[in-house]
């Protein structure tokens, strides 16, 4: 229940905010053009409530619910961050969308949202292939 809540004020929220909207959105990508920056504001807060969240979080060694917490440890910027922000940046600039709020507008009736949630699990999907063809590939390594 708490996760369907989470969803559906989260959901509300990139309603309000104009984040289902891809033409909102390319205008905010649009530094040379017709720039929006109204998303500026919605980013901006949205940092500014998750970072005492994840500040309260990292001291905590259980959540609420009793699960232990699994916060992101890595710190290091490599090849792969770099290579999947660019791939996410040029999929948001070209296509107005990024997962939740196509999956939002996916809930609308967007068609537009239906192809790119489509590609976006063809996507995840080939990762995923492309992986564990990886992992296959490598050498045991033999711990003691």
């Amino acid at each position: 229940m708490i996760a369907l809540f989470a969803g559906l004020i989260f959901g509300i929220g990139l309603l309000l905010s104009g984040l289902t909207d891809p033409a909102k959105v390319t205008a905010f990508l649009d530094l040379a053009g017709a720039w929006d920056p109204s998303l500026t504001f919605v980013m901006g807060g949205a940092i500014g409530a998750a970072t005492p969240a994840f500040m309260l979080a990292a001291r905590r060694k259980h959540s609420v619910l009793g699960a232990p917490m699994q916060l992101p440890v890595k710190q290091s910027i490599d090849r792969r961050l770099l290579i999947g922000s660019f791939a996410f940046g040029i999929g948001w600039g070209l296509a107005g969308y990024c997962p939740g709020p196509a999956i939002t507008s996916l809930g609308a009736g967007s068609s537009a949202a239906l192809i790119f949630v489509g590609a976006m699990l063809i996507g995840m999907a080939a990762f995923e292939g492309i992986e564990r063809f990886r992992s296959a590939r490598r050498p045991a390594t033999i711990t003691q």
